[in-house]
C-alpha cells in the first residue's frame, strides 16, 4: 500500500469540505441580498446594519462552538462573513480617529470586519462631524484606556452631540517591533509615538539598548519610515505593519501585556436590545449635600450595576460637573427603564447616550 494514500484521502475530504463551505457561504450571501430586497420593498428608510442582531449571531457562534477551533477565532471568522454579506446589502464607510494603520482603525476592522471602507480623520471632533453630516455611516473613537484613563475630549464631545453610541470595541493594545532588517544587530534607530516607546521601555532596554529612539507623531508614520529607511525599526500595531509591508520581528513587546483601550461606535440610530447590553448616560445634579448619593440611589434600588463613572466640568458654571455613567442593561427594558425614569426626575441634566451590545470579541 502506498504510504501517501491516507494523506491523499484526508486531502480529498478537505477539498470536499471546502466545496461545501463555499456553497454555503454563497447561499448565505444570497439570503443577505434577499434581506436587502425585502427592506427596500418596505418603502421605509432601511437600516441594514443591525448591531444587536450581529451581537446575537456572534454570541451564539461562541456558545455553540464544539472546537477544535477556539470560540474567539470562530467568532472572528464569522465577523468577516457577516461583514462580506452586509457589504452586498449596503457598502459602509466608517470614520475613525487617526491615520491609516492606527489602533482605532484596527478597532474599526475588529467591530465591522474588513468589508467596509475606513476613512481616517486627524481629530476626534472631525469624526463626530462626519457622522453627524451623514458623510460616513458610523464613526469609531477611543474613550478610555486601562492604564492611561479616560479620553476627556471624547466625553466632552458626547455632551453636545446628537449621535448615539451604537457599540463598543475592546482592543488589547499590543506593541510590535517591525523592520525591513532581519537581525536586531542591524537596527540603529527606532521610531514610534512617545507613549508606545514608554510602554516598551523595559523590552527595548534589554534587547536594543544602543538603538536611538526617535519620537514621531503616530505609529503609522513610524512603520512607514521603517519600511523605507535601512537600519531602522518601528514600534507599532500589526495593522501598520500590513499597511506598509514591514516584517514583524517581535510581537507583544509591551511591558504591561493587559493594556486595553475601549472604543465607541457612533451612529444616528438607536439600537434595540440584544440580550446583553450596556447603557451610557450623562447626568448632572444640583450642588447640595448628598446630591450624588440621591442621584444614584435609583440604580441601587432597582439592582442595576454601574460599571463606570467619570466626572467632567459642565462648562455651565464654576465647580459644576456632569457625570458620565455606564450601567448594565438596556434603557428600554424592565428595571433599567424604571431606574432611569427615577434618576431623570432627580437630575438637573439627563441624557441617554445610547444602549448597545456589550463587546463580543
Amino acid at each position: 500500500m502506498n504510504d501517501n494514500n491516507p494523506l491523499l484521502s484526508i486531502r480529498q475530504r478537505i477539498d470536499a469540505v471546502d466545496d461545501q463551505i463555499q456553497k454555503l457561504l454563497n447561499e448565505r450571501a444570497s439570503l443577505a441580498q434577499e434581506v436587502a430586497r425585502v427592506k427596500l420593498a418596505a418603502g421605509e428608510a432601511a437600516v441594514f446594519y443591525r448591531p444587536e442582531r450581529e451581537a446575537q449571531i456572534l454570541r451564539r457562534v461562541k456558545e455553540n462552538n464544539p472546537g477544535p477551533l477556539g470560540s474567539e477565532e470562530m467568532a472572528r471568522l464569522f465577523r468577516e462573513i457577516i461583514s462580506a454579506c452586509l457589504a452586498l446589502e449596503q457598502p459602509m464607510q466608517i470614520a475613525f480617529f487617526g491615520p491609516a494603520g492606527s489602533f482605532t482603525q484596527e478597532a474599526a476592522f475588529k467591530h465591522f470586519g474588513h468589508a467596509v471602507t475606513t476613512v481616517p480623520f486627524t481629530a476626534i471632533d472631525e469624526v463626530f462631524r462626519e457622522v453627524e453630516a451623514g458623510s460616513t455611516d458610523y464613526g469609531v473613537v477611543p474613550v478610555e484606556n486601562s492604564t492611561e484613563g479616560v479620553i476627556n475630549h471624547t466625553l466632552d464631545l458626547l455632551l453636545g452631540s446628537p449621535l448615539k453610541i451604537c457599540g463598543e470595541v475592546e482592543l488589547r493594545i499590543h506593541q510590535n517591533l517591525m523592520s525591513r532588517e532581519s537581525d536586531l544587530s542591524a537596527i540603529t534607530r527606532i521610531y514610534s509615538h512617545s507613549q508606545s516607546l514608554a510602554q516598551c521601555r523595559e523590552w527595548l532596554d534589554t534587547h536594543l539598548p544602543g538603538a536611538e529612539r526617535v519620537v514621531v507623531s503616530n505609529n503609522a508614520e513610524a512603520a512607514r519610515r521603517a519600511a523605507n529607511e535601512p537600519g531602522t525599526a518601528a514600534v507599532a500595531g500589526t495593522t501598520a505593519a500590513e499597511l506598509y509591508g514591514v516584517t514583524l520581528l517581535h510581537r507583544n513587546i509591551e511591558d504591561q501585556p493587559n493594556n486595553t483601550t475601549r472604543f465607541l461606535v457612533l451612529g444616528k440610530e438607536s439600537v434595540p436590545p440584544s440580550g446583553r447590553d450596556k447603557t451610557s448616560l450623562l447626568v448632572s445634579t444640583r450642588n447640595k449635600p448628598g446630591a450624588l448619593f440621591h442621584l444614584l440611589d435609583p440604580l441601587a434600588k432597582h439592582g442595576i450595576s454601574m460599571t463606570r463613572i467619570e466626572s467632567r466640568p459642565s462648562r455651565q458654571g464654576m465647580w459644576e460637573y456632569v457625570f458620565f455613567l455606564d450601567i448594565e442593561g438596556h434603557a428600554a427594558e424592565g428595571p433599567v427603564a424604571k431606574a432611569l425614569s427615577e434618576l431623570e426626575q432627580e437630575a438637573s441634566l439627563f441624557k441617554i447616550l445610547g444602549s448597545y451590545p456589550k463587546a463580543v470579541l
